[in-house]
């Protein structure tokens, strides 16, 4: 059974023991969260602004393998901001293997209605999955070209050659640049094909030359475990899902400390605190670590 473990013991041993279950939780959340809090860190997103001239939004790049939830995320942290189930970004529930995600696209996030209607100043640009071989998949050299701000929006990604002339941005301004890149992974996933974690080395490596901050999101949380999938609050408290974090940092070189477990608004249609306050633990650290390298360039 999911999310359980079974000891061994042998019958003919005098002190064998009928066997017990080993509990996939621990009696302490390894990482502890304020929950019930959501509206502070709600507040805290929303009234964010960045305070450096010439910087309008901050920037966020979120990049992984095909399947990992992307577009999802997109729309759960719309959900949020808005306090209402939306559908900002189209996302695949049926294509594991290919990308749906075909053009570079800046995700904005309304705030208020009508001729009020603003949007707040953070921003998410999604690209094409990761796919296994250097012909598949989004080229890891576009979004190299993304981070620095040289990709046009609406650019369509094509798989077995980098970006073209016609959507290449010459001068990019600091408003165009990344300013955090988020690696998105699936805790449901398989492993990981060596060469989609080679593509993903030589992003960092990139996004680590330029000095930009870089987390991780583990999505799909509920699908992975039983036991978080009956009470979201267990997610610091399971055993599975701790070591799937540790394998991601493992794999792509993210500190644990900067790596968060989420789960995505994909069947329910109305909003639930304990989703909402895992996905703005995430959003908060990434407007704090936009808003430091912000104060650097």
């Amino acid at each position: 059974m999911a999310g359980w473990f079974w000891k061994r013991s042998n019958p003919a041993d005098p002190s064998h023991k009928e066997e017990t279950p080993e509990s996939g939780i621990l009696d302490v959340p390894w990482r502890e969260l304020r929950w019930g809090d959501k509206q502070k860190d709600l507040k805290y997103v929303q009234e964010y602004k960045p305070a450096k001239k010439g910087i309008r939004y901050l920037r966020v790049l979120l990049y992984g393998p095909v399947g990992a939830g992307k577009s999802s995320f997109i729309n759960s942290v719309s959900n949020v901001m808005r306090g209402r189930i939306t559908i900002p970004a189209l996302a695949s529930a049926t294509t594991a293997d290919k990308s749906f995600t075909r053009q570079y696209k800046t995700h904005k996030f309304i705030k208020g209605r009508g001729e009020s209607k603003t949007f707040y100043p953070l921003v998410f640009n999604d690209i094409m999955g990761l796919e296994d071989g250097e012909k598949n998949g989004v080229c890891d050299k576009d979004i190299e070209l993304a981070l620095e701000g040289h990709v046009k929006e609406g650019y369509e990604f094509n798989p077995t050659s980098p970006l073209n002339k016609s959507k290449y941005n010459m001068s990019p301004s600091a408003d165009d640049k990344i300013h955090v890149l988020v690696c998105v992974m699936s805790a449901n996933a398989s492993q990981v094909k060596p060469s989609v974690l080679e593509k993903m080395k030589r992003v960092r490596e990139t996004a680590s030359d330029l000095g930009i901050p870089q987390m991780a999101i583990l999505t799909h949380i509920d699908d992975a475990c039983g036991e978080t999938e009956k009470d979201l609050r267990n997610v610091y408290k399971s055993k599975h899902l701790k070591k799937k974090m540790k394998d991601l940092s493992a794999s792509v070189g993210i500190p644990l400390n900067c790596i968060f477990p989420v789960k995505n608004y994909s069947e329910k249609i109305d909003l639930n605190d304990d989703v909402d306050f895992l996905i703005l633990s995430a959003l908060k650290k990434m407007v704090d670590f936009g808003d430091d390298f912000l104060e650097k360039i």
